[in-house]
């Protein structure tokens, strides 16, 4: 008999997997922090013989290569992928065995990656799962423009043949396991599901449905901005990345927060966004530590700007600390638990700012002294907008401050995360905000004119 854990990376819209038999097993995309997975061959009773990468990953930093080095397993890499460390290069059609009676074998599916590999589980020669990485995903693919704008064309074709070849090879009960499609920016559109197969995918995957020529344009009209810090994954991966190192950061005080805001670095206050608007330290971002933190942060800071991270308890700070080593925010330059009046130094005053719902804004809506901010993706405005607001992306929103009118700001998204994210960076340059803590789809409720692109 055979089983396959899933290891859920929910952070960052991604899953891993750990597959094998009784004795012996293989851990497909492992994460950066690779004790889960220790833990959960640990669990099983068996011993992890291989490591496999589908791809060369660009929205985050494996554990790959370390997890292989700590087990003694196999590291294997497809063959085409230019990496500046020693692995097992992977080629179409090559098997190994995991337990007795089972096999994986590799399927060269590109186009997320030029060098793109599939693998898939085969127990007395019927495949019982395929592992996809970053091909065939639920109801959808990977995107094909994380490599090169060059490529990008030519990937699209791929991915659509990639899917073909899968669906065409496998039969139509095989479970199709992917790592991205739950939230990662990997992927061309999000999941259209939690479980899969490939006689599921014929029936609902455009990439299986649509002529190639459709597929492509499909494709690509679809693309949105990619996170910035992809630039620095796939390098990352292909040098080989180093340890992780999860100790608690050194702690900072009063003074030493004061000190690191002064010479402008940022300061990351993780609690929830009620917590964070009723008060917080003068200057610091809100990104909760329940919320997409390694995905907006990383996107967000400048490349190398040391963080400080403030938590409401030290398993809060170690969570966030777990999250951001996995896109290679490796170690905070200090940190600081407990309540916000102990992170501020004596006569000082906790800073905050209102909150409000779509039934306040329209409340207010007639005043000429207020402004609409949207942060939502461009793909979310052109399914509604407020007519008259502003739209600024969330990550663009750094970059971009000085092009917000004057008045007071209400900001929103489409939920309320990533408007507590702008209003704590507007109320750190001194803009009287009001974050949007509502739902989208209460805006028109509420009477505000929502107009669709």
């Amino acid at each position: 008999m055979f089983f396959v854990d899933t290891i859920e990376l929910a952070g960052l819209g991604n899953r891993s997997y750990l597959a094998g038999g009784a004795r012996t097993a293989v851990a497909v995309d492992p994460p950066r922090d690779i004790d889960q997975v220790i833990v959960a061959a640990a669990r099983r009773g068996v011993r992890l013989a291989h490591v496999v990468e589908t791809h060369i990953h660009n929205d985050y930093v494996t554990g790959g290569l370390e997890l292989a080095r700590i087990t003694g397993a196999a590291y294997l890499v497809p063959a085409a992928a230019r990496v500046s460390f020693v692995r097992v290069p992977v080629h179409d059609g090559d098997t190994l065995e995991i337990d007795s009676g089972l096999i994986l074998r590799a399927m060269a599916t590109p186009g997320h990656t030029p060098h793109h590999t599939s693998y898939v589980l085969e127990e007395t020669g019927t495949a019982v799962a395929a592992f996809t990485g970053g091909s065939l995903l639920i109801g959808t693919v990977g995107r094909p423009d994380l490599v090169e704008p060059r490529l990008t064309a030519q990937l699209a074709r791929d991915q659509y043949a990639s899917a073909h070849r899968l669906a065409a090879e496998l039969p139509d009960e095989t479970p199709v396991l992917p790592t991205h499609g739950f939230g990662s920016f990997c992927s061309s559109s999000q999941a259209g599901g939690d479980a899969t197969t490939i006689g599921k995918e014929k029936a609902v995957n455009e990439a299986l449905l649509q002529d190639v020529d459709t597929f492509v344009r499909h494709l690509l009209a679809g693309l949105e901005d990619v996170p910035a810090y992809y630039a620095h994954m796939g390098p990352a991966n292909a040098a080989g990345p180093a340890p992780v190192d999860l100790t608690p950061p050194a702690v900072a005080d009063a003074d030493d927060i004061a000190a690191r805001l002064a010479a402008g670095e940022w300061v990351v206050d993780l609690r929830n966004r009620v917590a964070f608007a009723r008060g917080h330290v003068a200057g610091s971002y809100n990104f909760e530590g329940d919320g997409k933190v390694a995905t907006y942060l990383a996107w967000m800071i400048p490349w190398g700007k040391p963080v400080t991270l403030l938590a409401a308890s030290p398993e809060q700070l170690a969570a966030a600390q777990r999250e951001l080593v996995r896109v290679g925010i490796d170690r905070p330059a200090a940190a600081a638990t407990g309540e916000p009046a102990s992170w501020i130094r004596d006569g000082e005053s906790l800073s905050s700012f209102r909150r409000g719902t779509f039934a306040d804004l329209a409340a207010r809506e007639a005043d000429d002294d207020i402004v609409v901010l949207d942060v939502r993706r461009d793909s979310e405005r052109t399914g509604g907008h407020i007519e008259g607001s502003v739209h600024i992306p969330i990550h663009a929103l750094p970059q971009r401050l000085d092009e917000i009118p004057a008045g007071e700001v209400w900001v929103h998204c489409a939920g309320g995360m990533r408007a507590g994210i702008a209003a704590s960076l507007l109320d750190a340059v001194g803009r009287e905000v009001v974050a949007v803590d509502d739902a989208f789809g209460a805006a028109a409720a509420a009477g505000l004119a929502v107009i669709t692109s």
